[in-house]
């Protein structure tokens, strides 16, 4: 099938992050995506594979690589006005709902209409269950008598699932010591043989100044080093403004900034270390999938309703974990993200006894038992059509 996928960038880089991964997932399962983003710019970096070029009959340039060619949003009136022939794919999914371009809509008027699908942010709330595969009519406009439905992201078998490549636990599983050893030597980091590895990825509000004290006086207390990865950005802006106060500290905290990461990379750097801090939709995504004791840091929204969906996702992904534990990783994650005080000290998440990562590791596996999003996203739009 032909999927045109519709992403506007709001802020930062999750939408794009998003809206990436499901097209290169749809295309794996040789599926064809066409990808109009009103900011491409990201996939430089994020997918390095795509080749930019002028496409011989629009006239624009489109990114291209097996199964995905990205055009710019802005392109679209262009692009139709150029090829009176164009259709639209047999599914359309707008992102968020982004709405994609009216004489785009118009298009989509035809005997046989495309499944038109508003592909949600993700969300542990209850209303997901209740919303998901919800009907929206379209009542005017030019897609006036099309219908559209809401496909919720999450996380039980009642939603829409997760993210999840289909050969994501065989390259996990292939991850070892040597591919780590290689991987964090392409970027210098060259860690001791009992050294601890610690990823960052975080917004500018993170108090980055107390996790770095927390871990300096982790790696004195247990005599063994810390090596912390960071992020290109906010990351490593927060953390060089501690070391310039802190010199002293480099023999036993040693800090790495890496350049922005494409995908592939992302999961190698979150798979290498042993605790994970991300941030927003797609990375918090992987962080399960890597299955280490991580952190979330939630976006921030000015009416406060992140504090809640923070709280729901905890209660999900902590529901099986023992009290202390699940009320220790609570309190660390709430004080992360500026709704409480932040406790004074990580929870044990290295030890050889450590609780934080067998449960993680078995919170990890049932989301694994649960049927993925691109799965249940081409079954939704062929059962429906």
């Amino acid at each position: 099938m032909l999927w045109d996928v519709f992403c506007r960038v709001i802020d930062n880089f999750g939408d794009v992050g998003v809206c990436w991964r499901l097209a290169c997932n749809l295309a794996q399962r040789g599926h064809r995506v066409r990808l109009w983003m009103d900011d491409a710019s990201a996939l430089t970096w994020m997918a390095p594979a795509l080749c930019w070029e002028r496409h011989p009959n629009w006239g624009v340039q489109t990114g291209r690589m097996p199964g995905i060619e990205v055009v710019r949003w802005d392109d679209c009136d262009a692009v139709l006005t150029r090829d009176p022939g164009f259709a639209a794919g047999e599914v359309v999914v707008e992102a968020f709902g982004c709405n994609p371009p009216d004489a785009f809509v118009a298009r989509m008027q035809r005997a046989v209409p495309p499944a038109w699908i508003n592909l949600e942010y993700l969300s542990a709330e209850d209303y997901v269950e209740r919303s998901h595969k919800l009907m929206s009519p379209v009542w005017s406009g030019p897609g006036a008598g099309l219908r559209k439905h809401f496909f919720y992201p999450g996380f039980t078998p009642a939603t829409g699932g997760l993210l999840r490549e289909s050969d994501l636990p065989d390259a996990h599983a292939a991850f070892d010591a040597a591919a780590q050893g290689a991987w964090l030597a392409r970027f210098g980091i060259q860690p001791q043989p009992n050294a601890l590895l610690v990823s960052l990825f975080c917004y500018p509000s993170a108090p980055v100044n107390a996790l770095l004290d927390q871990l300096l006086a982790q790696a004195r207390g247990t005599l063994r080093p810390v090596h912390v990865l960071l992020t290109a950005g906010h990351a490593t802006r927060l953390a060089q403004a501690w070391v310039e106060q802190h010199l002293q500290a480099l023999p036993m905290l040693h800090l790495h900034a890496l350049p922005l990461l494409s995908h592939a990379d992302f999961d190698r750097m979150l798979w290498s270390c042993d605790l994970n801090l991300v941030r927003g939709e797609d990375s918090a995504v992987r962080a399960l999938w890597a299955a280490r004791p991580h952190v979330w840091q939630i976006y921030e929204q000015d009416d406060g309703v992140h504090a809640d969906k923070l709280r729901a996702f905890m209660d999900r992904w902590m529901a099986t974990w023992p009290d202390q534990l699940r009320q220790e990783v609570a309190a660390w994650w709430m004080g992360w993200n500026g709704l409480a005080p932040l406790p004074d000290k990580l929870p044990d998440f290295a030890s050889d006894t450590a609780l934080w990562r067998a449960f993680s590791a078995a919170s990890h596996e049932t989301l694994t038992a649960q049927t993925d999003l691109v799965t249940q996203l081409i079954d939704f739009v062929t059962c429906s059509g």
